[in-house]
C-alpha cells in the first residue's frame, strides 16, 4: 500500500470542509474528489460526504477505513458524547419493546456494532450468552473492561456474518448500524444466515421519504425508505413483528427520525 501523504491530505481535507461550509459545493465536491485520489481508502469518508452533498453516486457503504476512524477517535468519549449530548436510548427502546411484545430471555445473542457496550449491558440480564462485534478495536477494548459480553470481535459486521461457523443466535441487534450501510441485502441476508428459525433481529434505522431506496442524509449517515427495509426483510425470510417510530438521536439541536424494527426469522435460506 502507498504511503499517504499525510500533509496534502489534510490541506485538502480541511479546503474540503471550508468550501462545505461556504456553501461553495461544486469547488468542495472537487477538493474531496481530491482527498478520495490522495487517500483511496477513504478514512475521512470523503465519499459519503460527497453523496450528502447530492453529487456522485450513492455509495453502498460507508468505507471501513472511514468507520474504524470514526469510532476509535471517540472512543473514550463515545458514551458521553452519544447519551448525554445526543440523547441516544435507542438500546432502552429495544429492551422495552422485546418486553412489551413478550420475547425473550434469550440464550445466545449477537450484538452488531457493539461499541462500547451499551445495547449488550441494557440487556444483559435477558440473555445467557452475548457475542459483540466491532470494527473499533478502541471500542471493543472498552467493552471488554465493562465484562458484559461472552466473546467479543474486531471485525466488519458483513464480513464476520458470512464467515461465522458458530452456533445459531436467537436474537441479533443492530443498535447503530444502518445508518454506516447502504444496501441492505449482506447483512439482513447475513443475518438470517445466523439466526435460528424464529430468532428474533432488532434494530434502528433512521428514515427518508419513499424516492429512493437508501441515500446518504446531511450529516453523512445513511437514511432507508421504510418499504425498502419492508422488502429486504421479507426477501430474506423475515416477518415484520412491529415497527416503531423513533428518535434515533439529536442532531444540531433536531431530532433525527427513526424506527425500531423487530423482525422474526419464519423461513431459513
Amino acid at each position: 500500500m502507498a504511503k499517504i501523504d499525510e500533509e496534502k491530505l489534510s490541506e485538502a481535507y480541511n479546503r474540503a470542509l471550508a468550501l462545505e461550509k461556504a456553501g461553495e459545493i461544486d469547488a468542495a465536491v472537487k477538493a474531496y474528489e481530491e482527498v478520495l485520489e490522495i487517500d483511496p481508502e477513504d478514512h475521512g469518508g470523503a465519499a459519503v460526504r460527497i453523496a450528502s452533498l447530492g453529487r456522485g453516486e450513492t455509495p453502498s457503504r460507508a468505507s471501513d477505513a472511514y468507520v474504524e476512524t470514526l469510532f476509535d477517535q471517540h472512543a473514550e468519549d463515545f458514551e458521553d458524547i452519544l447519551v448525554e449530548q445526543l440523547g441516544y436510548a435507542v438500546p432502552v427502546i429495544v429492551r422495552q419493546r422485546l418486553q412489551e411484545l413478550g420475547l425473550g430471555p434469550f440464550k445466545r445473542m449477537l450484538d452488531l456494532g457493539c461499541g462500547t457496550g451499551l445495547t449488550g449491558g441494557t440487556l444483559r440480564d435477558m440473555v445467557d450468552d452475548i457475542t459483540g462485534i466491532d470494527l473499533s478495536e478502541n471500542m471493543v477494548e472498552i467493552a471488554h473492561e465493562k465484562d458484559l459480553y461472552d466473546t467479543l470481535y474486531v471485525a466488519e459486521v458483513e464480513d464476520f456474518l458470512e464467515d461465522n461457523d458458530e452456533e445459531l443466535f436467537d436474537l441479533v441487534t443492530a443498535t447503530d448500524v444502518l445508518p454506516y450501510l447502504g444496501a441492505l441485502e449482506p447483512l439482513f441476508f447475513g443475518v438470517s444466515e445466523n439466526l435460528a428459525l424464529n430468532g428474533i433481529f432488532a434494530f434502528s434505522s433512521e428514515t427518508m421519504g419513499e424516492d429512493v431506496p437508501y441515500k446518504v442524509g446531511p450529516h453523512q449517515r445513511f437514511v432507508h425508505a421504510q418499504t425498502y427495509i419492508r422488502e429486504r426483510l421479507a426477501a430474506t425470510g423475515f416477518e415484520v413483528l412491529e415497527v416503531t417510530d423513533i428518535n434515533v438521536r439529536m442532531q444540531d439541536g433536531e431530532p433525527s427520525p427513526g424506527h425500531l424494527v423487530i423482525a422474526q426469522l419464519k423461513t431459513l435460506n
